[in-house]
């Protein structure tokens, strides 16, 4: 009997809670929905249709607005905690997250509700905004960027780094309005610019704007002078500093530029990036913007909404902050780049008119030592993102196929005049020797780049033999460790008879970029296959705009690809390279094989068409030769190449449209290795 009025108590206990907490559920889930849409509401900086108590809501949006106007257009995530009702009132905590140039800032607010009927108001004041905002004050932001970070080469020598310039321009108060556009027009013409243009830019800007026509280095022996600008009625300069290299042309298409972010840069960055702010516009400047931007410090103030500058000076104290976050250094970006070699290369062709490149390679570790890109290039990556037949120099991957079908250097070919194959006719370069056709072993063939002889032993390499002979180089295969755009060749798996024949003389679809050829120059002369590093410290993170390991656009290098190189530049990777993947990969070069491959490229020094290269001091050099027909035209027009080793060091030169490689080509690499010592 005791146990069974226990259980009608519990029993009757149990059903006064579930009525109690029946009528607290129907407060609380209205309490909850409201401090919801009040939430979502702050969210969207639109309080306009929130039921409010205290204040009406168009006259709360107004506030809202003007608190929030100086933050700029940036909405915070807001969220409601769970409300603590108690009767017809509730009090909730709201959380904010703010994302200002890239800082978190995060507080909390709390809200007041009064239950008016089946409904919930929300009692309006200034501090559910911000913490302990005053009905006359609003919120600013100050944001403020460091330094950017260096690009540094080989020994962390400084590539780009703070340089000074001049910002020349037209100082505006300085003249009357009836002489400005004749002062632009001056200053134009000495700064070599449009004219027209630039004085429109006067014309637009305020009364006594500074308009900026160039910034200039400022460095000995520059031009204009500074006499010659001041002559210009108005025209002045703003002393100021940039990060650059050494030189404008050093490196450029590869480490990049900056300039001010693009109102599509502010807009992707999510905040990230202010207007006004320098940001890397190309090359590793812009792939690696964000570890070298580094991150703005922010404060934000609450302030009265009518303070002024002049107010401001004079009681400082006047504003309150609510928020403060240092800025965040970048970090350098470390290159295998050596400054001198780099400008060697830039040296050598300076005088070059086709597009032109030099890379060169250390091959014990794949440093990219330097990567220039001449001016005929117009500002593209010729180095590593040109694409071209290769030529003669692809003999050395069809040697590898051969040796691994069992030749040697000494095996017996056939080098005749000329050889049809399904009706196309193959015949050697112009000049080739008389003296050197008939019966000649494989090395002869090579010294001599006898194009009939490859071309005969055909048959006993496969195309995909050949492309895996061209993976086992480091050829048509990604480099991880590159860290920038790149291609890295193409050799197709299959072809037609005729088309093998083609790919027997690096013709057809077969493609490299001067990069690629110095990485095959540099898997001999190492032994094993050579993967290329040119970045040293990438960072990972997302990144306004990409992450610092996703590669720009080959556009973003430079200008539009040279005429005559080719196919369009696929893509690039994640990696930062592209190539044709490998249908059949190969097996790692041997030492063995690499034995045969340097006997081979010193025969075109002691006995071949680089004869010109047996008396550079130092290392034996070996080399490879190597003219690559393309067009319709009769005679064919021809690219000039020629790769090196020399120690620990390899090189490809290349000149577009350049004729032959050992006359065009050849001269510039005996320069680079004699000066590189």
């Amino acid at each position: 009997m005791g146990n069974f009025r226990v259980v009608l108590l519990v029993l009757a206990a149990a059903l006064m809670g579930a009525a109690l907490t029946s009528c607290d559920d129907g407060r609380q889930t209205a309490a909850k929905q409201a401090a919801g849409q009040l939430a979502s509401a702050l969210a969207a900086r639109d309080v306009g249709g929130v039921p409010l108590k205290g204040k009406d809501p168009a006259a709360a949006q107004q506030q809202l607005a003007a608190a929030f106007k100086g933050l700029g257009d940036v909405k915070p995530a807001v969220t409601a905690g769970e409300p603590k009702v108690d009767g017809d009132k509730a009090d909730v905590v709201l959380a904010y997250d703010w994302k200002l140039a890239g800082q978190d800032w995060t507080y909390q607010t709390t809200a007041q509700l009064a239950r008016d009927g089946d409904r919930w108001l929300t009692q309006w004041k200034p501090d559910l905004l911000a913490p302990q905002l005053a009905e006359a004050e609003v919120l600013a932001v100050d944001t403020a960027a460091p330094a950017r970070a260096d690009i540094l080469g080989a020994g962390e020598a400084k590539l780009v780094t703070e340089r000074p310039v001049l910002r020349v321009g037209i100082d505006k108060s300085q003249l009357a309005a009836d002489r400005q556009a004749d002062s632009a027009t001056k200053l134009a013409a000495l700064v070599k610019i449009d004219p027209g243009e630039f004085t429109k830019q006067v014309k637009a800007a305020g009364e006594k704007a500074f308009v900026e026509a160039i910034t200039l280095r400022d460095e000995p022996g520059r031009t204009p002078t500074d006499s010659q600008i001041a002559a210009v009625p108005g025209a002045i300069t703003v002393k100021d500093s940039m990060p650059l290299a050494p030189t404008r042309t050093f490196a450029r298409p590869v480490l990049g530029v900056v300039g001010q972010a693009t109102a599509e840069q502010v807009k992707d960055s999510g905040g990230a990036i202010q207007p006004g702010e320098t940001t890397g516009a190309s090359g590793l400047q812009a792939q690696y913007d964000a570890q070298l931007r580094g991150q703005d410090g922010v404060t934000v103030y609450a302030q009265p909404g009518d303070l002024t500058a002049e107010k401001l000076k004079a009681e400082p104290g006047v504003r309150r902050t609510l928020f403060t976050k240092q800025p965040v250094p970048g970090t350098p970006l470390k290159t295998t780049l050596d400054p001198r070699l780099q400008q060697l290369a830039e040296d050598e062709l300076a005088g070059i008119g086709p597009a032109s490149a030099i890379v060169a390679l250390r091959p014990s570790d794949g440093a990219v030592l330097a990567a220039a890109s001449g001016p005929g290039s117009n500002g593209y990556n010729t180095a590593m993102l040109g694409q071209y037949a290769p030529g003669s120099i692809f003999k050395t991957i069809d040697s590898l196929a051969l040796i691994r079908q069992g030749a040697t250097a000494d095996l017996k070919v056939q080098c005749t005049p000329t050889l049809t194959v399904d009706g196309k006719t193959f015949q050697n370069a112009t000049g080739y020797p008389a003296s050197s056709l008939g019966e000649i072993t494989l090395r002869d063939a090579y010294a001599h780049s006898c194009n009939t002889a490859f071309i005969s032993q055909r048959d006993k390499v496969s195309q995909a033999q050949l492309e895996s002979a061209a993976t086992s180089l480091g050829v048509a295969v990604d480099a991880p460790r590159l860290g920038a755009p790149a291609f890295l060749g193409s050799v197709p798996g299959d072809a037609g008879s005729t088309e093998h024949a083609a790919s027997m003389i690096g013709q057809g679809r077969v493609l490299f970029s001067p990069l690629t050829a110095a990485i095959m120059a540099a898997s001999v002369a190492k032994g094993s296959p050579v993967s290329a590093q040119l970045v040293l410290n990438p960072q990972t993170g997302t990144t306004p705009g990409g992450s610092p390991s996703a590669v720009a656009s080959a556009t973003a290098a430079g200008a539009a690809p040279a005429t005559g190189s080719g196919s369009a530049s696929p893509a690039p990777s994640p990696a930062g390279t592209t190539a044709s993947p490998a249908s059949q990969p190969g097996p790692p070069l041997t030492a063995a094989e690499a034995a045969v491959l340097k006997d081979m490229m010193r025969a075109v020094v002691t006995s071949g068409h680089a004869g010109f290269l047996a008396d550079v001091p130092g290392a034996p050099v070996g080399a490879k030769t190597g003219t690559a027909e393309f067009g319709s035209d009769s005679p064919p027009k021809t690219h000039a190449w020629i790769i090196g080793t020399h120690g620990d060091l390899a090189v490809a030169v290349f000149v577009e449209e350049g004729g032959l490689g050992a006359t065009v080509s050849g001269p510039l690499l005996k320069n680079f290795l004699v000066k590189a010592g």
